[in-house]
């Protein structure tokens, strides 16, 4: 059974080959995304602790009020004593204004003792994930054997999608956002007794910043190749395709039944299955056959040529020629318009790019062996440019 399993090596070699590239950059990323927001969570927590030392103070009895009080009562009480008409002194009462101001003030410190806690939870949630991060990393190289590393990397790797931790790293920033949220809140009931424009330009400033989270949050559920995105567009997304798939349940079943026939709602914002995820409907709207996509593959090429300045960068792409041209059987196809436009745009000319490729094989500078094989696919690729005008 040993020698069984030692077999085996060379394919679980590879599956570590390919877990590495997704497991490595996704705690790579984590552990990245992870120190940026204990900076940010950091410096936000200093900055809120300032507010809070200052709103603070606001809890506590208003020492001079009470002292004139006391002083209001000592003279009433020696007014009595000395047989003076006591009805004449009046303890102070406080205003109704000033009743008002002490319920915004508990307010205004609820939510930063709140907005705090949960920065500091964000931090402490961050450090933990660094470890988690660390942890996998470890247990995913502590053994040499190929055969041991897979098992180790795939058990791990599903014991993360059983405990849901992509969701508790999605909770971190989503709290960040919540502290945030909750510290402009409470300013603007901090500036409210104190002025009045004041607190205007505040609610302004928060209200537009709100509006900006809210547009950053739902335009990814709506346009699945839109860059921004907030902690809570997974949220939006979900509860965005529960709201078509039942809706088009009530109104059109042939939809639902018929996924390619045509519909009244918007190609980019049709998700191609119920339960697929904003990633999967990215992909599926990139790799789609439309003509939008291969006007996106057109300007690809022409940008991929443009950046092959020198030749030794532009050989691999004229390989390349030849073989998405022609192959055993006769003449492909697909790329023939994208070709022949590489050849035509006035910025790329790719025939003359090859010539010049070609040209310099005849240099005596490069070795017999590179200009051979660069000769070869250079009057390859030029063979076949050739027979798609035929």
């Amino acid at each position: 059974p040993d020698n069984d399993e030692s077999a085996g090596a060379k394919i679980w070699t590879l599956y570590i080959s390919e877990a590495e590239k997704y497991d490595k950059a996704l705690v790579e990323r984590w552990k990245t995304e992870m120190e940026g927001i204990l900076i940010f969570a950091g410096l936000f927590s200093a900055c809120l602790a300032a507010f809070i030392i200052e709103s603070y103070r606001s809890l506590s009895p208003d020492q001079g009020q009470l002292t004139v009080m006391l002083l209001a009562q000592i003279s009433h009480q020696m007014a009595a004593s000395s047989g003076q008409n006591g009805s004449a002194f009046e303890l102070p009462t406080l205003r109704p204004m000033q009743a008002s101001a002490g319920g915004t003030a508990l307010a205004c410190n609820i939510m930063w003792f709140t907005s705090l806690f949960l920065s500091l939870s964000c931090a402490f949630m961050a450090t933990l994930v660094e470890q988690w991060a660390r942890d996998f990393i470890q247990a995913t190289e502590m053994r040499p054997s190929p055969i041991i590393r897979a098992r180790i990397f795939s058990y791990l790797y599903y014991g993360v999608k059983r405990f849901s931790m992509h969701s508790v790293v999605e909770l971190i920033p989503l709290l960040l956002h919540a502290s945030l949220l909750l510290f402009f809140a409470s300013l603007v009931a901090f500036l409210h007794p104190v002025n009045a424009i004041i607190t205007q330009l505040a609610v302004a400033f928060s209200s537009i910043i709100l509006a900006i989270y809210v547009t950053l949050t739902i335009l990814p559920t709506l346009y699945s190749d839109c860059p921004y995105r907030t902690s809570l567009s997974t949220v939006f997304w979900r509860l965005r395709q529960g709201i078509w798939v039942l809706v088009a349940k009530c109104s059109s079943p042939h939809i639902m039944a018929d996924p390619d026939e045509e519909s009244s709602v918007p190609r980019c914002s049709q998700p191609p299955g119920d339960k697929s995820t904003m990633i999967e409907v990215m992909a599926h709207h990139a790799t789609q056959e439309t003509a939008e996509r291969d006007d996106r593959d057109q300007r690809a090429l022409v940008w991929t040529v443009k950046s092959l300045a020198a030749n030794d960068e532009l050989e691999p792409f004229v390989e390349g020629i030849s073989a998405v041209l022609w192959d055993s059987n006769g003449g492909r196809k697909l790329y023939d318009e994208r070709i022949k436009a590489l050849v035509h745009h006035p910025q790329v000319l790719l025939a003359s790019r090859i010539e010049g490729l070609l040209k310099d094989c005849n240099g005596g500078l490069l070795p017999a062996g590179v200009a051979a094989r660069r000769q070869i696919s250079s009057l390859k690729a030029l063979w076949a440019i050739a027979r798609l005008s035929i």
